[in-house]
């Protein structure tokens, strides 16, 4: 399967199981799975009711050969929103195809047509692989910073007064 017979299609409600099947592959592969507790009816309800993030899937034919998912962020430098990719996944059984590159592609292509400034996103330190793939396409790492994150019992505390 080339990169040329490739389609893709936003995600719909009816997409929530295999969405979070594609999440649980993804994590799996990022030695994460621990870390899952997104649920069918989590995602149907900040995905579809509340629209707080897109999901979208690549497609050879009728087959779904990964996903990703997106949302917009904001930049207060550039004055206009973003696109932040969270999620960019591709079947093992899939890569190796070009597959990535025209997901990427696709949403440099949606960010562009919504007037965004920038997409960016995260890559774990020890994936080479993808740290690669991202280097290949022009991505630039950004020296400097470091994700922080409150989750959890550290949130809740966070917002006790």
């Amino acid at each position: 399967m080339g990169e040329k017979k490739l389609s893709f299609r936003y995600a719909e409600k009816r997409d929530v199981p295999l969405i979070l099947e594609l999440i649980k592959e993804l994590a799996r592969y990022e030695r994460l799975e621990r870390e899952v507790v997104a649920t069918e009816k989590m995602l149907e309800e900040w995905l579809f009711e509340k629209k707080r993030a897109e999901v979208i899937f690549p497609m050879a034919g009728n087959e779904v050969l990964g996903y990703a998912l997106f949302f917009h962020n904001f930049s207060t430098f550039l004055g206009r929103a973003g696109i932040y990719l969270e999620d960019l996944y591709i079947r093992l059984e899939y890569r190796g195809n070009g597959y990535g590159k025209a997901m990427i592609r696709k949403l440099a292509q949606i960010a562009s047509e919504r007037g965004c400034g920038r997409l960016e996103w995260s890559c774990l330190d020890w994936n080479q692989t993808s740290i690669d793939f991202y280097l290949s396409l022009g991505a630039e790492p950004m020296e400097g910073w470091t994700v922080y994150r409150l989750a959890g019992e550290t949130l809740k505390a966070a917002a006790r007064p």
